[in-house]
C-alpha cells in the first residue's frame, strides 16, 4: 500500500552525525513512519569514541548491527554522500532486511574502490596530505563548501567533526547485493559540484532498475530541503 507506514534508516555522511536528519525525521515521523538516524562510530554524538581503528568496515558494522539488534525489517536504507559506501556494504550483509536503498548525493562504489579513488582532486589532495603527515583524521569541510544555505552554515559547522582516515582509504568489497535490493534510487543535488556524483547519476539514469531524482539545492539536502527530501524518500519506498 502506497500510504502504509515504512521504516526509514537514514545514514549520515562524512563529518556529520545523526543530528543532520532531524528535520526530515520529524516530517516522516509525523506521517506515521518509523525513522532511525544512527550516528556512525567516532562521529557526532559518538565523537568521544574516535580511535585509530575506525574504518569503513566499522561503519558498515554499525548499521548491520543496528538492523540486527533493533530487529528492523522491510527497511528503506538511505545513505548521504560518503554513506553511499556504507550502505553498499550493508546491502552485502543485510540484504533480506532491505526493501529500498537510496543514495542521496552519494558515492556509488564498485568492488575494490575507496573514497580516495572516487573523490575530486581537491578532496583527494586533502586526504593525501593527512596520509603524508601520518594523521589519523581528515578535518571537516565547511558548510559553505557544501553550499549549505547561509542561514544554517554556522549550525552545521558547529556540529561537524574530523573523519577517521581509514573510512576514506579502505577499499570496499562488493558482490552485487546492492543491485538485488527491490527498489533503488539516486538523488542528485544539482547545486553542488561533484564529478563522481554526476557520473553516478548519469549511469543510473539509463538503468531502468533505478529511479533518479534531482533537487535544486546544495549537498546537505536534509538541511536545505527537508520537505522535498521527505517526499522523495516516501516515493522511493513505494
Amino acid at each position: 500500500m502506497a500510504n502504509a507506514p515504512k521504516t526509514f534508516l537514514l545514514v549520515h555522511g562524512a563529518w556529520h552525525g545523526g543530528w543532520c536528519w532531524r528535520r526530515v525525521a520529524d516530517l516522516l515521523s509525523a506521517r506515521g513512519h518509523k525513522v532511525f538516524t544512527p550516528t556512525l562510530a567516532g562521529l557526532g554524538a559518538s565523537s568521544h569514541l574516535l580511535n585509530d581503528s575506525i574504518d569503513l568496515d566499522t561503519h558498515v558494522a554499525d548499521i548491520v548491527n543496528f538492523i540486527r539488534w533493533e530487529g528492523v525489517a522491510d527497511v528503506v536504507l538511505c545513505g548521504h554522500s560518503y554513506a553511499g559506501m556504507v550502505i553498499s556494504g550493508v546491502a552485502e550483509r543485510s540484504l533480506p532486511a532491505l526493501s529500498s536503498i537510496v543514495f542521496l548525493d552519494a558515492f556509488v562504489p564498485e568492488d575494490g574502490e575507496a573514497i580516495l579513488d572516487l573523490s575530486a582532486a581537491a578532496a583527494r589532495e586533502a586526504i593525501m596530505a593527512v596520509l603524508r603527515q601520518g594523521g589519523k583524521t581528515v578535518p571537516p569541510r565547511t558548510a559553505a563548501t557544501f553550499n549549505v544555505n547561509e542561514g544554517d552554515r554556522a549550525w552545521v559547522d558547529s556540529l561537524t567533526v574530523p573523519q577517521p582516515i581509514g573510512t576514506f582509504t579502505q577499499r570496499i568489497r562488493l558482490t552485487g547485493a546492492r543491485e538485488r535490493v527491490p527498489r533503488k534510487a539516486y538523488i542528485r543535488a544539482r547545486d553542488y559540484t561533484n564529478p563522481a556524483f554526476d557520473r553516478a547519476y548519469a549511469r543510473l539514469k539509463s538503468d531502468p532498475s533505478w529511479r533518479v531524482f534531482e533537487v535544486p539545492c546544495g549537498h546537505d539536502v536534509m538541511v536545505d530541503m527537508p520537505e522535498l527530501l521527505a517526499e522523495i524518500l516516501q516515493t522511493a519506498s513505494q
